[in-house]
């Protein structure tokens, strides 16, 4: 397969390093380099890669605003950010940016093939250790919604997840129909959910149904 690649990095030596282990595969080339984020973007536009490869913490433009602006103008421009943090914030925000690799740089040498390999077949890549840091941050905030609720909140959301009027839910909880009604608007305004879909996404989300 053939790939054209555009490596953007501040340093010389890892640029180098870069081109030297893709320009080691056969049919690869890297056809521009970079030193900060504002010529990554107009390197990207000039020679229109299928790969690009960024650094994360480059000069005038970062990683996340270089990644977005290449996506905008050329969408069949794949985008792989290395980085040396693992924050689930970070990823989060380069990926809503359009990139679709993420790796730490303490993983390159060992993954950049096998990531641009991925990238060229428009294909996502994540290291084990980025998708950790994603799948901890997800459980976490599981957690942490669940328990904004009380018992009988819960209960009430699963309710409603299973297809019950409030009128059934308040006769299921030896409850009156007003206080159902009240505690449900509060549950929707707690949890900022706009109506009864949201209510059953968020019990399936959270594990009080089956999907």
């Amino acid at each position: 397969m053939t790939i054209r690649i555009l490596i953007a990095d501040d340093h010389d030596v890892v640029r180098q390093g870069l081109r030297t282990i893709l320009e080691s595969h056969l049919g690869w080339k890297v056809v521009a380099e970079a030193g900060d984020g504002k010529d990554a973007i107009s390197m990207a536009l000039q020679t229109k890669p299928d790969v690009a490869v960024l650094d994360y913490s480059m000069p005038l433009i970062n990683g996340v605003e270089a990644t977005r602006q290449i996506r905008e103008r050329l969408p069949k421009t794949e985008v792989l950010i290395f980085s040396n943090y693992a924050e689930e914030v970070l990823i989060t925000e380069l990926l809503r940016a359009g990139a679709r690799a993420y790796v730490l740089k303490t993983d390159l040498e060992y993954n950049l093939i096998s990531a641009v390999e991925a990238l060229g077949s428009h294909r996502p890549f994540f290291t084990s250790k980025v998708s950790e840091a994603l799948l901890d941050a997800y459980v976490a905030r599981s957690i942490e919604e669940k328990s904004t609720l009380h018992d009988q909140e819960r209960s009430i959301v699963q309710l409603i997840a299973e297809g019950y009027k409030n009128k059934e839910i308040a006769i299921a909880l030896n409850s009156s129909l007003k206080i159902v009604e009240t505690r449900r608007a509060a549950i929707m305004k707690k949890l900022r959910l706009l109506s009864s879909a949201d209510i059953v996404r968020y019990a399936i989300r959270n594990g009080l149904v089956e999907p």
